[in-house]
């Protein structure tokens, strides 16, 4: 009887020996050493840290390392504190989500759009992103009263009847931070500080929405970096043209221009498991599935500047990411077991996809670790082969042009270069392969697409 209580109980114990530490170590150290990520990761269970880095530059052209406490534009993840601020409002009876936003601004051109609208995205605004690109001197910098005198001005149709379906707006958490400053009489930098940085310790946490109108940078700042292709090295996103936008928007709030680091965002989330802030019952509604996000998608939904997954295999998720030139940031919280993914990146290399490797090292899944691939020389005839179309979780095809195999979709080719006679690896640059079996006559029998470490077998359509 003893030996089977033993037997039992060897797969659990040898589950608690699993070092995520050092597996997560190894993951993101090859994610940066190979594939270009540069950024800060924190892992944290029951509150812990179990796994803390910092890979990378915060300065690509001083050759400043980044460090734990080193601040990165959150972009979108912004939006969680903007939701917070309409709540502390709301529990000091100073708004009501139901109040119409016509009750702060007399003049808004639109009816019927309440705060709730805005904190949910269901108000159907116009984006304000789309009216300063077509309407707004570029040369000048815009910031939240320029929004609402847009919105006016252009009295652009909605895109919606507001609360008839979801669709994210910048638009909607902009005007959320004047109503704010509104409310409370106060700016909205003012007002986080008071209200949530302070009361949670976050001493590295501000807003930064200046940086081109004054040209200072704070200390210990990460500066967001954009690859060129042509320049074959990382550059500031003030440079080209296309990315104008960072400099006439640099004054918005509210949809973006919280300033974090990886530590803070953890104290954050640890607030969001008590009353420090608001009521239980007021953060309930906030990390509720209020709105679902697409009529074909039972799982995902909206809450107050959060995106909340009711049901996964580990449990409820809380999510939310952002994306900015230079930035990609993202923190997942899944509440049912008490887990924490905090990654912020500075030269937009954070991806859904190394995401999915955390958490698969976390769920005891099973992951190619990245390693560093050499192109070697092979028979072009073997090419032959593995031309046509597979599908995975979409539909890939595979081509020979000038001797080499090609992946095309969407009519976009990017090379796939040869590691082995039956292994290829993307020649952009990113965590991509794709893998072959084949049988003695040198058919193809079997497929895999490799993504950051995820592999999954494909069907040979031809």
């Amino acid at each position: 009887m003893k030996k089977i209580i033993l037997l039992l109980l060897l797969p659990f114990s040898l589950a608690a020996q699993k070092n995520y530490p050092a597996l997560l170590k190894q993951f993101m150290t090859g994610q940066h050493d190979y594939f270009r990520f540069n950024g800060n990761v924190l892992v944290a269970k029951g509150g812990n840290i179990i796994y803390q880095q910092d890979l990378g530059f915060a300065d690509f052209n001083s050759k400043r390392k980044l460090n734990d406490s080193t601040a990165f534009e959150l972009a979108s993840v912004s939006k969680q504190f903007t939701a917070m601020a309409i709540m502390i409002l709301k529990e000091r009876r100073q708004l009501t989500y139901d109040d119409n936003v016509k009750r702060f601004f007399p003049d808004f051109p639109y009816e019927n759009i309440t705060v709730r609208n805005l904190l949910t995205h269901t108000s159907g605004l116009p984006e304000y992103e789309e009216q300063f690109e077509k309407n707004w001197d570029h040369k000048k910098i815009a910031f939240n009263k320029d929004v609402l005198e847009m919105l006016k001005q252009r009295k652009d149709t909605l895109l919606f009847m507001p609360g008839s379906k979801w669709q994210y707006s910048n638009t909607g958490y902009a005007v959320l931070a004047s109503i704010i400053e509104k409310t409370w009489g106060t700016d909205y930098e003012k007002f986080l500080t008071r209200f949530i940085f302070q009361p949670l310790g976050m001493t590295h946490t501000f807003i930064y929405n200046s940086r081109r109108t004054t040209g200072k940078i704070p200390a210990n700042y990460a500066l967001g970096f954009v690859y060129s292709d042509s320049l074959k090295r990382y550059i500031l996103p003030d440079s080209l043209p296309k990315f104008d936008y960072v400099y006439y928007l640099d004054g918005i709030v509210g949809d973006g221009c919280v300033n974090s680091t990886t530590g803070d965002l953890l104290k954050w989330d640890r607030a969001l498991y008590t009353n420090k802030l608001v009521s239980k019952a007021t953060l309930d509604e906030m990390l509720s599935p209020l709105v679902q996000m697409s009529p074909r998608d039972s799982a995902n939904f909206y809450g107050f500047g959060v995106m909340v997954q009711p049901k996964s295999p580990r449990g409820k998720v809380i999510s939310h990411t952002g994306g900015w030139p230079g930035y990609s940031t993202l923190v997942v919280r899944r509440t049912d077991i008490d887990e924490t993914i905090i990654a912020l990146s500075n030269n937009e290399t954070l991806s859904g996809q190394i995401r999915a490797g955390i958490e698969s090292i976390l769920a005891d899944e099973d992951i190619l670790m990245p390693y560093e691939h050499k192109e070697i020389k092979i028979d072009p005839a073997l090419l032959d082969r593995y031309v046509g179309k597979y599908v995975a979780f979409l539909t890939l095809e595979f081509i020979k042009k000038d001797n080499k195999l090609w992946r095309r979709r969407n009519g976009t080719d990017i090379e796939l270069k040869p590691e082995s006679e039956t292994k290829f690896f993307y020649g952009d640059g990113t965590d991509r392969q794709i893998e072959f079996e084949v049988d003695n006559s040198g058919k193809v029998t079997r497929a895999w697409f490799i993504n950051t470490g995820q592999k999954g077998e494909m069907k040979i359509l031809n």
